[in-house]
């Protein structure tokens, strides 16, 4: 039986687990400053997508993804020894766009407020095109 409770519950703990068995066990001096975001783990607990993120240029960021792929199996040893259930999950290692596409839509939404300070402020000298009083009126006699 399936619980998404206990999915979840375990993919928060792997999250901590492999940020602890990223200092343990990868001692490469190029891995950069890399952060695990999310951990998602399937209902029957056998696969798990660990989502990070890595503070750095294109080259040390590909970089550290090359060494967190080589080093894979051994988080997943790690892992596996401080979890202390039956069958360890494998491990899926993806890089999260989460950051970079949150920055976007803030400069996105920070171009529209300007677009709108301008629309306000063009309305606001704005004159009528005909009369003040364009609607028809009975004649006064």
């Amino acid at each position: 039986m399936a619980d998404v409770a206990r999915a979840r519950r375990l993919g928060e703990r792997i999250k901590v687990l492999a940020a602890q068995a990223l200092a343990k066990v990868v001692k490469d001096p190029d891995l950069g400053f890399v952060t695990f975001t999310d951990c998602r783990v399937t209902p029957d607990l056998a696969h798990a997508r660990l989502f990070y993120t890595v503070y750095g240029t294109d080259e040390e960021v590909e970089r550290s993804r090359e060494i967190l792929e080589e080093n894979r199996g051994r988080l997943r040893g790690e892992i596996g020894r401080q979890l202390g259930i039956r069958i360890t999950p494998t491990l899926e290692l993806e890089k999260d766009e989460i950051p970079e596409n949150a920055g976007q839509l803030a400069e996105l939404l920070a171009e529209a407020k300007r677009r709108d300070e301008e629309v306000v402020q063009l309305a606001s000298k704005a004159q009528p095109a005909g009369d003040p009083d364009p609607y028809r009126k009975p004649q006064e006699d």
